[in-house]
């Protein structure tokens, strides 16, 4: 049942004097894209005859195809806990649409949809809890972003060491408001590394939550003189930013992967979506980890995965089973980080999954010890495999596999290969500052 009927959204807009609504959406790449409107046009936007032009998104579509129309979801409306001084502002996130009247296949949203429905007709929904790590930087005389920091604070301190501690509080209230559920938030690893937890989801909603979180946190930051970026790796040396992805399925409103009979308290689901995930995980890096920077989160020493293995209890394993059981019974993947499409990202994990419920996959046996600790040798014994080792690698990776192809859909494969692609070339030939100039803003 819907939260919000159009004539609700008119008359909430009426009654707060909301000025400015803000449509938005993604490029293929998790871009967030706005396109402001007056209260005015409201209705009309709400009738889904907003136009816009498609080609200038990367990813979408040519000029000469290039008009296409923004379908609010009425769901996602939120007055932002900001105003102009000339007046509040809400926010609408739209689904795209051709205009004959269907979906564009290269919307990343409708992706998300079209799994989330594969899922329905076997019988489950499809939840998701991200964890979110970014960085807080100082800017220059000019405003612009840098690396430096005056913090020195490291995992779970205060302050006067923890100097983004009111920034932090800030994002929190400004998300409650929101109507977000904050679980944690405190101080990471790195120096500047910061993470707040906010409550899981339905996939669709979870992305929609990251889209949004992501604004505010840079919103926030800008207002304390800050940069917020969610770049993986942005300091040599130091920890990077994850995006550990927490899912689970129900079934008739129980957790599919959850069986108080078995020993280890999962159900053969569990195992088979875990499965379904290790097999395809390599093609699916260029999609949970879609820059070259990624990849230099993902080495060994810095608490970030490098090995494809799942277990029930460390946190050396790419896959993990945090010890809840019960409606809280999940399956974390540990690869993802901040700067994915996180529409992308979790259409292809649970199309993963799916793929090994309907199969009867069986998992690997999961990895008890620290894999960080073992030798080559030891590891190549459990049949333990590594990651892909750059973005280039998880490009061929996911060539290689028909399944992403299938996820994604030929318009949006076909864009984002060719996109990154292009990326690594760029990459070969300027590496020294070129990271970043060309990440650290815009993610």
């Amino acid at each position: 049942m819907s939260k919000y009927t159009k004539e609700d959204i008119i008359r909430i807009i009426r009654e707060n004097d909301v000025k400015f609504v803000r449509l938005q959406f993604t490029d293929i790449f998790g871009t967030l894209k706005n396109v402001a409107i007056t209260t005015s046009q409201v209705e009309k936007a709400l009738d889904n005859k907003c136009m816009f032009d498609g080609s200038s998104i990367e990813g979408f579509v040519r000029i000469e195809e290039s008009d296409m129309y923004l379908w609010p979801d009425l769901d996602t409306f939120v007055i932002l806990p900001w105003h102009t001084r000339h007046g509040k502002i809400a926010r609408l996130i739209c689904d795209v649409y051709k205009p004959d009247g269907t979906p564009f296949e290269g919307d990343p949203r409708y992706i998300l949809r079209k799994a989330i429905q594969d899922a329905a007709d076997m019988g489950y929904s499809f939840n998701v809890g991200p964890e979110c790590e970014f960085f807080l930087f100082n800017t220059d005389e000019y405003g612009h972003p840098t690396t430096i920091t005056h913090d020195t604070a490291g995992y779970f301190d205060m302050g006067p060491s923890d100097l983004g501690e009111s920034c932090r509080r800030d994002i929190c209230l400004t998300l409650e408001d929101m109507g977000f559920e904050i679980e944690a938030s405190h101080h990471e690893v790195a120096i500047a590394q910061h993470e707040i937890d906010f409550k899981y989801s339905e996939a669709l909603s979870a992305a929609d939550n990251i889209l949004t979180f992501k604004m505010v946190v840079k919103s926030a930051a800008d207002s304390h003189g800050l940069c917020a970026t969610f770049m993986p790796k942005p300091v040599y040396g130091q920890c990077g930013s994850g995006m550990h992805t927490n899912m689970s399925l129900f079934k008739d409103g129980k957790n599919a992967f959850y069986d108080p009979d078995s020993e280890s308290g999962l159900s053969e689901i569990a195992h088979q979506f875990i499965a379904g995930i290790c097999k395809h995980v390599k093609s699916i890096s260029a999609i949970t980890n879609p820059l070259v920077n990624s990849y230099k989160r993902l080495v060994p020493g810095y608490e970030a995965p490098c090995y494809i293995a799942w277990t029930t209890c460390n946190r050396s394993a790419l896959i993990r089973v945090p010890d809840t059981r019960g409606v809280g019974t999940r399956v974390e993947l540990r690869s993802p980080d901040p700067a994915c499409n996180p529409y992308l990202v979790f259409a292809v994990l649970l199309q993963a999954g799916l793929e090994g419920i309907r199969e009867g996959m069986t998992p690997p046996p999961p990895v008890s010890a620290n894999i960080y600790d073992m030798k080559e040798a030891d590891r190549k014994k459990l049949g333990i495999e590594n990651l892909p080792a750059d973005l280039i690698d998880a490009v061929e990776c996911m060539e290689a596999d028909p399944f992403i192809r299938e996820v994604l859909g030929d318009h949006v494969y076909t864009k984002y290969v060719e996109a990154k692609r292009q990326e690594w070339k760029e990459y070969t030939t300027r590496v020294s500052q070129w990271e970043i100039e060309r990440y650290l803003n815009k993610f």
